[in-house]
């Protein structure tokens, strides 16, 4: 059976495990070593707080071995703060944590989290029927390189993307219950295979 991780150091895991343990066809992992990555096959990044989990990345000496498995191909997906943390330009910030994924992210781009807020739309690539989309402090994409592909623009502002093995999402599947893009990112590994 596939092993999709979850990065465990701070966020939404719980949730994230649950939708996985959910599909059927794949197993979930929290990861928090260096020993648990190599045991998976495709890694989340849940929301959470950005710059805690950059320091814990480091902490836990986990920045450069996820960066070489990504680079290698392994299916990465980040939601909200893992996508600034894939992303190699934040928009306003002198620093980057992981450089796989070629935007211009902006972190709290919709404001605090008394502006957090949820919508519907349809994401062609994933299924034609209308996502729960919730939004928490979430970042959005400024820009995009030539290899990313949109899968999302909401009120003009990019909020969902791909770009080969990377999937990165401003808002929380985890959160709705719709298991859709979990089971979009689960499929990736085929491609991946």
């Amino acid at each position: 059976m596939t092993t999709i991780g979850v990065l465990s150091l701070q966020g939404a895991v719980a949730e994230h495990l649950e939708c996985l343990n959910s599909l059927g066809n794949v197993r979930g992992l929290a990861v928090n070593t260096r020993a648990q990555l190599e045991r998976v096959d495709a890694l989340i990044m849940p929301g959470g707080e950005s710059t805690t989990m950059g320091k814990l990345l480091m902490e836990y000496d986990l920045k450069q071995p996820l960066q070489d498995r990504i680079k290698e191909g392994m299916p990465v997906w980040g939601t909200c703060a893992g996508m600034i943390l894939l992303a190699n330009q934040i928009v306003n910030q002198d620093w980057t944590y992981l450089n796989v994924l070629d935007v211009a992210v902006r972190r709290n781009a919709y404001g605090s989290q008394l502006d957090s807020f949820e919508t519907r739309a349809v994401v062609d690539q994933v299924s034609p029927e209308p996502f729960p989309l919730v939004f928490i402090r979430a970042p959005y994409i400024e820009q995009v390189g030539p290899e990313v592909e949109v899968l999302l623009r909401l009120e003009g502002h990019v909020v969902a993307v791909k770009q080969q093995n990377i999937l990165a999402t401003a808002f929380h599947p985890e959160l709705t219950g719709d298991l859709r893009f979990h089971q979009f990112f689960a499929n990736m590994l085929q491609g991946a295979a």
